[in-house]
């Protein structure tokens, strides 16, 4: 298997950055997520989106990576969405019960309107 170093970059969207992940989610990425929250929340938004579009690979450290992005997020009110997520991640995700903790929607526009309710779409 192939690895890719996770680079994350940030877009903003009216009141929603949005994290683009680009590479794998696993122990490595934890200082380009890192660098990305800090980023995204400058200045503080309503809501950060996290695309999964071109994220390969997503590891249990990568899911306890994303746990702290999350308890970052409740510490300062932000809600977090995410989309892109293959069928095998979004299971992972509703099973470890992180889909409790974001929206995941289908698709970056549903991800920026925050039109889908929850990980029932």
């Amino acid at each position: 298997m192939t690895t890719r170093d996770l680079e994350a970059t940030v877009r903003r969207h009216g009141a929603v950055a949005l994290i683009d992940l680009h590479g794998d989610v696993d122990a490595r990425a934890e200082e380009a997520l890192d660098r990305a929250w800090a980023q995204a929340r400058d200045p503080v938004p309503e809501a950060v989106a996290l695309s999964f579009s071109d994220a390969a690979y997503i590891n249990s450290t990568g899911i306890a990576l994303i746990v702290g992005l999350l308890a970052r997020a409740r510490a300062d009110g932000i809600e977090v969405r995410a989309w892109g997520l293959s069928d095998h991640y979004r299971e992972i995700f509703e099973i470890t019960r992180l889909a409790d903790f974001m929206r995941i929607t289908t698709d970056e526009t549903s991800a920026l309107a925050g039109a889908e309710g929850g990980s029932h779409d």
